[in-house]
């Protein structure tokens, strides 16, 4: 009789970029060489999508926009996504966790991501919003936008990342540029994305599976997300202190149910910095919080641990 060996199969992951600026960071990520995950990008502004560097493209509401973007109205974004629900349908089958990307506050994002979300979710993928808040800058009518989309969108998906473009200028100095302004807020929902993908595609010192992401995001609600660098002496917890400093946090961890993290360092990082890092985040949220981690490696990272 032959002998039958098990083979693990991996979880299938897409990241979707809805709009500008979800395209945006798609590419970004395409250009970082993340693996395994399909990377797709859709717009209603068919020379911006011409210029996204998705493996998969569609134009969102072809008949209804002919191309030429929703004109900043959200409502247009809407039905031009709902007019494509076919082609999203079809592109969402057989995922297990799939990513919706945008920036909130225009047309073709803060319209078409609740329609993507929902029939993400309809499929029953783990379905995971990152999305950005619009800067004071751009105006109180598109934050007023923005914040009627995130309403709508709340109840489409498992977990709503929100990360606030204006705390992203804390991250930056008075000759930062409003182009590189926006291409922050672009790298934000990369890393967003990035940070939880990498937990499960890339092999560590802790392997995560699908399970353990779904068992703190399935059905989560509102999240928040950071990020902790730091080098020398006590990195991995110092770099554990900077994530729950961030500027990214909207809110305090204190009396967290759910937490997840990725510890990514080189082949120096040792268990015992892991677990200080680990000590550090644990007594900042709640004592009954469901905490999963990864442990990831990265040859390119010597010294400096990140979290």
């Amino acid at each position: 009789m032959a002998k039958q060996i098990y083979t693990p199969t991996p979880a299938r992951i897409k990241a979707i970029g809805i709009g500008g600026a979800g395209s945006n960071a798609i590419t970004r990520m395409v250009r970082e060489n993340i693996k395994g995950v399909d990377f797709i990008a859709m717009n209603t502004d068919g020379q911006a999508l011409a210029l996204a560097e998705a493996p998969t493209r569609v134009q969102l509401g072809e008949k209804l926009t002919r191309g030429l973007g929703a004109g900043g109205d959200h409502r247009v974004g809407d039905k031009a996504a709902d007019e494509s629900r076919g082609i999203i349908e079809d592109l969402v089958q057989g995922a297990d966790m799939i990513f919706v990307a945008a920036g909130m506050g225009g047309g073709t994002g803060t319209g078409g991501i609740p329609v993507v979300a929902e029939v993400a979710k309809q499929s029953g993928a783990l379905t995971i919003a990152v999305v950005t808040k619009p800067f004071t800058f751009e105006g109180a009518h598109r934050a007023q936008v923005a914040e009627e989309g995130l309403i709508n969108l709340s109840s489409k998906v498992d977990t709503l990342i929100i990360i606030p473009n204006d705390r992203l200028l804390q991250l930056c100095d008075a000759k930062t540029s409003v182009d590189n302004a926006f291409r922050l807020a672009d790298d934000a929902l990369l890393l967003g994305v990035q940070a939880i993908s990498e937990v499960v595609t890339i092999p560590g010192l802790i392997n995560l599976d699908f399970a353990d992401i779904k068992s703190v995001m399935k059905d989560a609600g509102p999240a928040w997300m950071s990020v902790g660098k730091a080098s020398g002496q006590s990195r991995a917890a110092e770099a554990a202190k900077a994530a729950l400093a961030s500027p990214l946090l909207d809110v305090s961890v204190n009396g967290s149910t759910g937490v997840l993290f990725n510890i990514t360092g080189g082949p120096s990082l040792t268990l015992f910095e892991c677990n200080e890092a680990a000590q550090v985040i644990s007594q900042a949220v709640d004592p009954n919080a469901n905490i999963v981690f990864g442990v990831v490696f990265d040859p390119k990272m010597d010294s400096e641990v990140r979290i």
